[in-house]
C-alpha cells in the first residue's frame, strides 16, 4: 500500500466526498477517484459504497481507516525524526473562539513563538458546533471549547479549567449594588449579547426565556464590553474577559449567579495519534491554563 493512497483514502473517509477531498488535497477529482480504485485493487476489496451522489465506508473501509491513520501519523513522525534537527516542527490547525483566543491563548502563543519556532499555529475562529465538526472531519488538529458538556461524540477531550462567568454592568446601572437579583429582574434589563452559537450566550438566553428577554447583539466580547460600559445594557461574559475592567471599576459584577457551569477544554478526533508537536501543544496548554486559572477566577 502506497502512503499517498492511504492519505487520499483517509481524507475521503473523513470528508465523505471525493470532490471535497480533491479540493483539500489540491488534486483533480479524477486523480482522487483513480487513487481510491488503485487502493481497492491492491487490497482486493471495495472501500466505499457509491450511493448516487453520496458515499460511505464499507465494512472493509471501516477496518482499514484506523490503520491508515496510524500509518500516516508514523510516517509524519519518521519524516520529522530523519529530516528535522530534533526540535518540534509542523503546523497545528486549532479551532477556537474569541474569548479563548484573546484571553487564554496569549501566553501559549508567546511560548511557541519564542521557544518552538518550528511549530506554526493556524488559529481558526469557530464556535463549538463548527469546531467539533471540523475535528471529526480532520480539518482541525485540535479544538479549544468552552462548553457545559465534557463528553463529545467522536472526540477525545480534556478539561483544562472551569470557566467562571459574571454578569456585568456599568457602575451607573440601576441594578448595580442590588443584592439577590432574580432571573426576572435580569431579563427585564436591556441585555447585550455576543453572537448566537456561543455557549454562554445560548445558555443565558435559554435561562431567561420564560421572562421574554430582548438581546441586542454586539457580536464580539470587546464590542459587548464597550456597550455595557457605556450603560447600554448588561452582559454575561467569562470573568477572564472582564477581569481588567472589574479591577479598574469600569464594570461591576451584578449579584446574579448563572445556574450552569462551563469548562474550557481541548479536544481532538477520537483515536487520533497525535504527532509530537501536537502533543506538546496539549501539554503546554494544560500547564499554562492551570497556572493562569487561579488568578483569573479572582478577577
Amino acid at each position: 500500500m502506497e502512503l499517498r493512497l492511504l492519505v487520499t483514502f483517509e481524507k475521503v473517509a473523513v470528508l465523505g466526498s471525493f470532490t471535497r477531498a480533491a479540493t483539500e488535497l489540491a488534486y483533480a477529482q479524477s486523480s482522487v477517484t483513480g487513487q481510491i480504485r488503485a487502493l481497492e485493487t491492491s487490497l482486493g476489496v471495495e472501500l466505499f459504497e457509491r450511493l448516487g451522489s453520496r458515499i460511505r465506508l464499507t465494512e472493509a473501509g471501516e477496518r482499514l481507516l484506523p490503520y491508515a491513520r496510524q500509518i500516516i501519523a508514523l510516517a509524519d513522525e519518521a519524516r520529522t525524526a530523519v529530516t528535522g534537527d530534533g526540535e518540534p516542527a509542523g503546523t497545528i490547525a486549532v479551532g477556537t473562539m474569541e474569548s479563548l483566543t484573546s484571553y487564554r491563548l496569549p501566553p501559549l502563543l508567546e511560548l511557541f513563538h519564542h521557544r518552538y519556532p518550528g511549530v506554526r499555529l493556524a488559529l481558526r475562529p469557530t464556535l463549538g458546533d463548527a469546531t467539533r465538526q471540523a475535528l471529526r472531519e480532520g480539518t482541525y488538529d485540535l479544538g479549544l471549547l468552552m462548553e457545559r458538556e465534557t463528553e463529545h461524540e467522536g472526540l477525545d477531550s480534556e478539561v483544562l479549567t472551569e470557566e467562571p462567568l459574571v454578569l456585568v454592568a456599568s457602575p451607573r446601572h440601576p441594578l448595580a449594588g442590588r443584592t439577590g437579583l432574580s432571573a426576572g429582574e435580569v431579563a427585564g434589563a436591556a441585555l447585550v449579547g455576543t453572537e448566537p452559537g456561543c455557549a454562554y450566550r445560548d445558555l443565558f438566553e435559554a435561562e431567561l426565556k420564560p421572562y421574554g428577554p430582548v438581546f441586542t447583539e454586539y457580536g464580539t466580547i470587546e464590542a459587548s464590553k464597550r456597550g455595557v460600559a457605556a450603560g447600554l445594557g448588561i452582559a454575561l461574559l467569562p470573568r477572564i474577559a472582564v477581569s481588567a475592567e472589574l479591577a479598574s471599576g469600569a464594570l461591576v459584577a451584578l449579584d446574579w449567579q448563572p445556574p450552569f457551569t462551563l469548562f474550557t477544554q481541548i479536544a481532538w478526533r477520537r483515536g487520533k495519534r497525535l504527532p509530537e508537536h501536537v502533543r506538546l501543544f496539549v501539554e503546554q496548554a494544560r500547564r499554562l491554563v492551570s497556572e493562569e486559572s487561579p488568578r483569573s477566577s479572582r478577577g
